[in-house]
């Protein structure tokens, strides 16, 4: 008879194995399903970025909280994409969330698109960027007006562009 000590430590291992292995595995099939404008094999893309932004990027992972630069970002400028440069958040539209990951309360119109995940036995909307595929985080629904969203966003999926100042 299998006592409950192992049972629970054989479901903790299953579940440990299934997080170190989601991105590598949920990213390739979603996106399979989809087209997008940008396409590049796996050796182009860890061309142009850093292993960590590959990993985020292209593995659907996770940057740790509070150790991006672009939280403390207060600039007028652009949030793009760190795969392919499209536009996707404006400076006005970021916030404090308190989270440790630069959050949203909207995206610009067109640059972001989402799908269900459901890893890690949850259900939540992941987003990312609607022209290369990138991953870019989560949109949760409790962030401010007007929209009332919280798009939870790694600092590694994007580079920061600030506004031209006018003479």
């Amino acid at each position: 008879m299998i006592s409950r000590r192992v049972l629970l430590m054989a479901g903790t291992t299953v579940l440990t194995a299934a997080a170190a292995t989601r991105g590598f595995t949920s990213f390739a099939s979603a996106s399979a399903a989809q087209a997008f404008e940008i396409v590049k094999t796996d050796d182009e893309w860890r061309a142009i970025l850093t292993d960590d932004q590959y990993r985020i990027l292209r593995h659907e992972d996770t940057e740790r909280p509070f150790t991006s630069a672009l939280n403390h970002e207060k600039r007028k400028g652009i949030f793009q994409c760190a795969g392919c440069a499209l536009p996707l958040y404006s400076s006005e539209a970021k916030y404090d969330s308190g989270t440790g990951w630069p959050s949203f309360w909207q995206s610009l119109p067109g640059a972001v698109a989402t799908r269900t995940d459901t890893s890690l036995f949850m259900t939540r909307t992941e987003c990312h960027c609607r022209r290369c595929g990138g991953h870019l985080g989560h949109i949760f629904d409790d962030g401010p007006p007007p929209t009332g969203k919280r798009h939870c966003i790694n600092g590694l999926a994007l580079a920061f562009v600030p506004a031209v100042k006018s003479s």
